[in-house]
Formats: C-alpha cells, sequence, structure tokens
C-alpha cells in the first residue's frame, strides 16, 4: 500500500478506513477516515513517502502531531494517533472538520461584522494561551489556519490548525526530534509575520499577538493594514510602516474607538508595547462588545487568569499545506535561513513557487 493509493484501505491494523481525499499538495496529502470502533470520523494527514528521508521535513510533520496532540482547548484541533505507512510514509490522525476556514469566509461573504469577528477571535486566543503555557508559539497564525465550523449546536466555532512552523519547547518533544533553535531564521508568511519574525530574531508569544490582532483587522475589513503587494514590501512594511488605522481602511464603514485601540496595540512594532498575553487581548476584545455579544464571550474564556509560564523559544484539521489552489503565493509560509528583510523578490518568488509546486 502507497500513500497514493490510500483511498478504500485501511490504516493502523484496520482501525480507520479512508473514504475520500479532503486535499492535496506539494508536501502531502489529507483523507477522510472512518474510525468503527469510535463511531466517528477523523481526517488523516499523510506527507509524502518522498520525504521520507528529509529530516527537517519529517521534524516538522513530528512537530505539528506531538504540539497538537498535548493541547486539550475545545478551539484547538486535536491529533489522536502517529504512524507510519508501509512505504515508509508518515501520518497522523486527527478531528474531522466541517465548514471553512477564515480566508474562506471573508472571500466568499466579505468583511465580517465587529460582534461576530471578535467572538471568534476571543475563542482563537483561549486556544492559544494554552499553546503559549504548554511552550508552544505558533508563528503561522492566518486566516487559512482558523477553521470556522460548528460544534454541539454552536456555530462560528473556531478550530486553530497548523502547528507545523511552531517552535516548541525541549521538555514538549520527543527523542530524535529537531528543535530549530537558531536566530537568524524566518519563518512565517509575510502578510502576518510580527517585526521580529521578518528579522529573523527570537519570538515569543507576543508575536502570535501580533498576528491576531492582523487577522482580526482582516476579518473586519478584507484588507491588511499596509498596501504593499510584494512578500518583501509586505515584511518592510512590518518593521517600518505604521499600519493604517482601522477607521481609515474602509470608506464606508466604521469602528469603535476601543477596538481601534485593542488593533493598534496588538500591532504595536514593539513587541513589549503589545498585549502580553492572548488572554489580556481576549479581555480587552471581550470589554468592545455589549449585550448578548458580551455574554457569549464570557463564556470563551475565563474572566481571569494566573500569570503565564514562561515563553519558550520555541500542523491539522485541513491546513494550507494540502490546499495551495486556494491560498495566494504570497500567503504561503515562507522558510528563510540567515536572511532578513533585504531578500531580493525573486528569491521569495522562487521559493514560494517551489512550496506551491513540491
Amino acid at each position: 500500500m502507497t500513500s497514493d493509493s490510500l483511498i478504500g484501505q485501511t490504516v493502523d491494523n484496520g482501525e480507520y478506513r479512508i473514504v475520500g481525499r479532503i486535499g492535496v499538495g506539494g508536501m502531502g496529502s489529507v483523507y477522510k477516515a472512518e474510525q468503527p470502533s469510535m463511531n466517528r470520523l477523523v481526517a488523516i494527514k499523510v506527507l509524502h513517502a518522498r520525504f521520507a528521508d528529509r529530516d527537517d521535513l519529517l521534524s516538522r510533520f513530528r512537530r505539528e502531531a506531538r504540539a497538537m496532540s498535548q493541547l486539550a482547548h475545545p478551539n484547538t484541533a486535536r491529533v489522536y494517533k502517529y504512524g507510519t505507512l508501509p512505504d515508509g510514509a508518515s501520518y497522523f490522525v486527527m478531528d474531522f472538520l466541517e465548514g471553512k476556514n477564515l480566508a474562506h469566509v471573508v472571500r466568499e461573504q466579505g468583511p465580517m461584522a465587529p460582534d461576530r469577528a471578535i467572538n471568534i477571535m476571543i475563542q482563537v486566543c483561549g486556544a492559544l494561551d494554552e499553546a503559549h503555557r504548554a511552550g508552544i508559539v505558533h508563528r503561522d497564525l492566518k486566516p487559512e489556519n482558523i477553521f470556522l465550523t460548528n460544534q454541539a449546536g454552536a456555530e462560528d466555532f473556531p478550530k486553530l490548525l497548523d502547528f507545523g512552523l511552531a517552535k516548541v519547547s525541549e521538555k514538549q518533544m520527543g527523542r530524535g526530534s529537531m528543535v530549530v533553535t537558531k536566530q537568524g531564521m524566518v519563518f512565517g508568511t509575510p502578510e502576518f509575520m510580527s517585526p521580529e519574525q521578518t528579522q529573523g530574531e527570537e519570538l515569543d508569544r507576543r508575536s502570535d499577538v501580533y498576528s491576531l490582532g492582523l487577522i482580526l483587522y482582516e476579518l473586519l475589513t478584507g484588507k491588511l493594514p499596509f498596501d504593499a503587494k510584494k512578500p518583501i514590501d509586505v515584511m518592510k512594511a512590518h518593521v517600518r510602516e505604521p499600519p493604517i488605522p482601522l477607521n481609515q481602511r474602509l470608506e464606508t464603514k466604521r469602528f469603535g474607538r476601543e477596538l481601534e485601540a485593542v488593533i493598534g496595540r496588538a500591532l504595536e512594532k514593539k513587541k513589549s508595547a503589545r498585549f502580553d498575553t492572548t488572554l489580556d487581548l481576549a479581555d480587552a476584545l471581550r470589554r468592545c462588545l455589549g449585550g448578548e455579544a458580551s455574554v457569549q464571550a464570557q463564556r470563551a474564556i475565563p474572566s481571569s487568569h494566573p500569570p503565564p509560564a514562561s515563553s519558550a523559544s520555541s500542523t491539522t484539521g485541513h491546513g494550507d499545506d494540502v490546499d495551495p489552489p486556494v491560498v495566494p503565493v504570497s500567503r504561503l509560509p515562507l522558510v528563510l535561513a540567515g536572511v532578513g528583510i533585504g531578500l531580493a523578490v525573486a528569491v521569495l518568488a522562487f521559493l514560494a513557487s517551489r512550496l506551491i509546486n513540491g
């Protein structure tokens, strides 16, 4: 059995039966499978067998599975099993999700109403807080990696996906795992990188806070807070340009000043000026709501929380690695070694093309 002929086959001694393919990309595929013993559907993410000798990709894949298997927050997609197929391809079993990612939702429906966008982001903040306390920094937050589904009758229930670029503390990794700690590495998706991320600096939870601010900005306006188009110019803008104020982004729409201030703080260039934790950001967002929306948000996060553990320098649902045609080239993850924002546009375009075409 090979990873290219899994449909109709069983995995893990018959525990899972593959019934269809959800998506395919340059690095792997995601399949829909039945688990009869648990009477449920699952998703199985498979890394192509041809990458079995690529220690860096195997480590990223294993890191994604391990990180997600240790997180229990209801707004994080769960991983249940990690294994290897007969042809050497690695796989993991995770939640099967029905719905659309936030990028699809905004593309199809346009900018969200503030209360809706805020309630979604408050839940994502809770999921990230658990990851941060476990020493995991996501490093590739973007609308494509937040999947909107329904759960137990609750609509707009987000699931955080794709921890493949996450930086994980040593204690979270198993023997044989590779933890990338070298500074001077640039990881992520240019549109949603923090200023320190574009420069290959050490990252902590506040880098994820910045990315959340960008995501919320896009949910509300359908746009990013910079007019730059090319990846290199976007990266420069994160470092050098002030974001376009929320209330200046759309001619026909205005937002409350408190919400504008919250997003402005999340997008501060200096990480020390941002919210210290994602729960601090969630608390601030909750104060921007009123009435029923505030009650719903109150249930999404704790009303108080203990001081966070120190952030360690530190994938799924159905992340963008397996659905490249939907994701714009510039919004694919970027992984560059020993470079900063002065990298030539031609190199960025070449690497983006390689990511898409495998």
